[in-house]
């Protein structure tokens, strides 16, 4: 679908209630605020930021602008919630010390080395999943193929027994679901209770662990129960809550990635052929899929002090809502931001966010949808996808639900 959002349109527009279309196809709203509205405040006394450039400088700016949510999560879940307690305990939604704290032992736990021995799990992984789909006339992508790369690969890497799996994509979506500008009654209990069984099954997990640790090389579990000797060990709330954000952040973002691959490179036949004839070009596609279909769109910040942008003040403790979906297609600072290339560069989208709390499995991220795309296309390069793809009805992530297609 394609149309133009006029001037007194975007004016108009409100994330918190938004227009008809912009759920199924934000693209042209996104161009409309960057033409027109950079910076938009909402009604609810919020800020919308489409830019690159004011993008890129808030996510490296720590001291104006804080990643901790109590104020804005408190209303919106309940302050002695489940959910109020995980999204303000996570590594994405907490400032230094204890930001640097706990992604200081995520990361490493997640060097180069820890990552590149993990490749030949994920080969395996990817490769058992198309030797499954191989036999099937019809498959869905996100089911039987991308959601479940990363469900395995988080899995690995806090050991979670492969009989023990199965609930943690529900919860993880049910968890990312309560980011929503918006919730219903429904969405709302449906998130509280995926985060309350979630840490009852992480408490007995953990249990375990300690009784039998893992290899702290390769078992992220075991690393954070053990912490750092510099910097001292998470409370039990900080470890549980922090395990549930790994499965949450590399999961749907993940899904989405590799999702949006497979159907960006089905709706343009020619992108597709050319990196069926140069498969070298697998590195700045996935870079492209990134840009233009970001798998998370919206990001946020709050003011600390009084700031002005372009003329407009906005006052301390403000809620900024950084559009990272539009800022991807900046004519500023990309050539042609409407048109999916492939060979794309320079590319410096914010897919992953930027500074401090640039996404810490970004490299795993790369990784996963490099070979689930390669080792697909090699197998399967006259894959079609089918009428009847469903988004993932969602605003702050972007994908598919289902992908219905023949191989």
């Amino acid at each position: 679908m394609t149309h133009t959002v006029t001037r007194d349109a975007i004016a108009r527009f409100d994330l918190a209630n938004p227009p008809a279309g912009f759920t199924d196809d934000p693209f042209p709203f996104y161009d409309a605020l960057l033409a027109y509205a950079p910076v938009l405040p909402q009604p609810d006394g919020s800020v919308l930021l489409s830019r690159h450039a004011d993008l890129d400088r808030i996510y490296r700016d720590t001291t104006l602008y804080s990643s901790d949510k109590k104020a804005a999560f408190g209303p919106k879940f309940g302050v002695d919630s489940p959910l109020f307690e995980h999204h303000t305990t996570s590594l994405v939604f907490s400032d230094p010390p204890l930001h640097t704290r706990v992604r200081k032992i995520m990361t490493s736990a997640l060097t180069p080395r820890a990552i590149a021995r993990m490749e030949p799990g994920l080969v395996q992984t990817v490769d058992y999943l198309l030797d499954a789909m191989a036999s099937k006339e019809q498959v869905d992508l996100i089911e039987d193929f991308a959601s479940t790369i990363p469900i395995q690969i988080i899995g690995n890497l806090l050991d979670v027994p492969m009989d023990e799996r199965g609930p943690l994509r529900d919860w993880s979506l049910s968890i990312l679901g309560a980011l929503e500008p918006t919730l219903t009654p429904a969405q709302l209990a449906e998130g509280q209770d995926a985060v309350t069984q979630f840490k009852t099954y992480l408490e007995d997990l953990v249990r375990r662990r300690r009784t039998t640790p893992g290899d702290i090389e390769t078992d992220v579990l075991t690393r954070l129960i053990k912490g750092d000797g510099a910097d001292g060990q998470l409370s039990e709330i900080e470890l549980l809550q922090n395990c549930i954000f790994i499965l949450n952040a590399g999961h749907e973002t993940t899904t989405n990635l590799i999702g949006n691959s497979l159907a960006l490179l089905n709706d343009h036949s020619d992108q597709k052929q050319r990196l069926l004839d140069q498969p070298d070009l697998i590195n700045p596609c996935i870079e492209e899929v990134l840009r233009f279909r970001s798998p998370n769109q919206m990001g946020n910040r709050e003011t600390t002090a009084e700031i002005e942008i372009d003329g407009l003040t906005i006052p301390t403790g403000t809620n900024l809502h950084l559009c990272m979906g539009a800022a991807n297609r900046d004519p500023a600072v990309f050539d042609q931001p409407t048109h999916f290339d492939i060979s794309r560069k320079p590319n410096r989208h914010l897919a992953f966010a930027g500074g401090p709390h640039v996404c810490v499995g970004l490299t795993l991220a790369r990784l996963e949808g490099r070979i689930a795309l390669s080792r697909f296309l090699a197998r399967f390069p006259d894959y079609h996808i089918m009428e009847g793809r469903q988004p993932g009805g969602r605003i702050r992530f972007r994908g598919y639900a289902s992908l219905p297609a023949t191989l």
